[in-house]
């Protein structure tokens, strides 16, 4: 078919068809295009956000030591272990007293699927101590909370407290 076109006509059918992708690439192109404009706008915008946090390492240093530490729940029999153990050591590192720790019945927790492990400890310490033990409580990384805590002063020796503290965590 083409060959029963003149020069000219072959030109124009040519042209022609350029301008048809051409028309096809402006209808479909321009607004992808614009979206990918967009999407870079918005990527530069997060980057200069980075950029304004971007903190020295003296400084980062600083607040990852102000955060408590956590890890994920395990299992129950998993979690009672680590748990139990990790805070007996605290217990011992700040000098307490303890009588060993009673677990009461795994409770419900608000979260779904997760459920409340709660350790109770009695104890006699300074009362330093105790202070000691309640700021280095967010180095455990399976505490959820304290849920009771008790401190009752000895009439003869002051500085001598009893402890009755009551700690959670989250099992599966």
């Amino acid at each position: 078919m083409l060959e029963k076109l003149s020069q000219r006509e072959k030109k124009t059918v040519k042209i022609g068809a350029v301008c048809a992708v051409v028309i096809l690439v402006m209808v479909f192109g321009t607004p992808r295009l614009e979206r990918w404009r967009q999407a870079r706008r918005s990527l530069d915008q997060m980057e200069a956000k980075l950029d304004i946090i971007d903190v020295e390492k003296a400084t980062q240093a600083g607040l990852t030591s102000i955060v408590p530490a956590f890890e994920m729940p395990q299992g129950e029999e998993k979690q009672k272990f680590l748990f139990r153990d990790k805070f007996n050591g605290q217990l011992k590192k700040a000098g307490i007293n303890s009588e060993p720790l009673q677990i009461p019945p795994v409770g419900r927790s608000r979260q779904p699927g997760y459920k409340f492990l709660r350790l109770k400890c009695t104890g006699k310490g300074k009362f330093a101590q105790v202070l000691d033990l309640l700021a280095s409580l967010k180095e455990n990384p399976y505490l959820v909370g304290i849920e009771e805590m008790r401190i009752r002063c000895d009439q003869k020796k002051r500085e001598e407290v009893e402890l009755e503290l009551i700690v959670s965590t989250f099992v599966k």
